[in-house]
């Protein structure tokens, strides 16, 4: 029996071609979302180098095995494509042109399929060909540059904002755009989400700043890079982190009042006085333990929280109670977002094992190509 999606983008199909990091990490969501994802994984398979069952990315899909190098691999996934909405591949320009599945494969079987393509350095340019990873990709666009101390190499802030930020979101958004154009005038097309190009959007206001003469060009230096001493983090007694973020003025009144500042408090609005604030703001912090100052800024608008750990943030009492995080599977693992109230989201099934869908697919969608039981090239999508 065919699973009930819910979610808003339930009954949307979308096709995976398999690969890692941000293409994948779109397909979750649109998963997550209530699309049914069908994973097109290949033999031997590309993975994070974890078993596949805890590879959160892949869960609520289902997977089929289908190698695109072998005979009849081409037709199976072409097979697949008539009957999808939605199509994401990762390939370096020009593979899954050579593969057979490109867009101009694609679309001449369905011409209403939307074709996402995920890559670092887009479909064009000098890099095309080049190979990378996050930092290489978000280092030109002068983000990495923006992050961490100025007396430090740049901080690498993981593979969140290349990857999944200037990536997999813009990719999600992109297919969403153009699935609704789809559906409006019958049209599909090809959305290039590169993401070199969805982080220098990221920072489109810091360039308004930095036009405007209120962003100085350098890390550490101003309002939300770590250059304020009441915009950052501070180490506390038990050596933990406690976030501040106390901008507008009746935040940092609060702030300073809950933290004893009331000597160095004027400092605030003194440039030059910035580094004496950031003094006393960090000897203060030392005097007590994380537990204790959050106690102290409970139910405040101090604008000051406690930083913590992966394994911790779970435990924590808003996101608790908001259930942020859910456990399925014996996973623990952040619940799908946003949250819609008609048509509600979940976590429904446990990442795809490579290949374990094949059937079940090959039946809902129509394709007994997948299982061998029928010609390799069925009926077009509509026919």
């Amino acid at each position: 029996m065919h699973e009930e999606h819910s979610g808003p983008l339930a009954g949307v199909r979308v096709v995976e071609l398999a690969g890692i990091g941000p293409g994948p990490f779109a397909a979750m969501l649109l998963a997550d979302l209530g699309a049914d994802v069908v994973r097109v994984d290949r033999p031997g398979g590309s993975s994070l180098g974890i078993a596949p069952e805890f590879d959160v990315t892949n869960r609520n899909k289902r997977s089929v095995l289908v190698d695109l190098k072998a005979e009849g691999g081409t037709a199976r996934v072409l097979g697949l494509v008539d009957r999808a909405d939605v199509l994401i591949e990762g390939y370096r320009p020009g593979v899954a042109e050579r593969l057979g599945v490109g867009p101009a494969d694609c679309h001449a079987r369905n011409p209403k399929l939307v074709y996402g393509r995920m890559t670092g350095w887009g479909q064009d340019g000098p890099l095309a060909q080049r190979a990378g990873h996050d930092i290489a990709y978000i280092a030109p666009t002068g983000t990495l540059g923006m992050i961490g101390r100025p007396d430090e190499p740049p901080t690498v802030p993981v593979n969140l904002v290349g990857d999944y930020a200037g990536g997999s979101l813009y990719l999600v958004v992109g297919i969403l755009a153009a699935l609704h154009h789809a559906r409006a005038t019958g049209t599909g097309q090809v959305v290039d989400a590169a993401i070199v190009d969805g982080t220098a959007h990221l920072a489109s206001m810091i360039h308004g700043m930095l036009a405007a003469g209120g962003w100085q060009d350098r890390r550490g230096a101003n309002l939300l890079d770590g250059g304020c001493p009441f915009y950052g983090t501070y180490e506390t007694a038990d050596g933990q982190y406690m976030a501040v973020g106390a901008l507008e003025q009746q935040f940092y009144d609060e702030f300073s009042d809950l933290l004893g500042l009331a000597d160095t408090a004027p400092a605030r609005s003194d440039l030059a006085r910035w580094g004496e604030l950031r003094e006393a703001v960090a000897a203060r912090f030392k005097e007590r333990t994380r537990q204790e100052w959050t106690a102290v800024f409970e139910g405040s608008d101090a604008c000051v929280a406690p930083v913590l750990s992966l394994r911790e943030a779970p435990g924590h009492p808003h996101l608790a109670a908001r259930g942020t995080f859910v456990e399925h599977g014996g996973i623990t693992q952040p619940a799908p977002a946003p949250r819609f109230t008609r048509t509600p989201t979940a976590v429904r099934r446990p990442p795809a094992r490579p290949g374990a869908d094949t059937a079940d697919v090959a039946r809902d969608w129509d394709v007994p190509a997948l299982t061998g039981d029928g010609p390799t090239d069925p009926p077009k999508k509509g026919s």
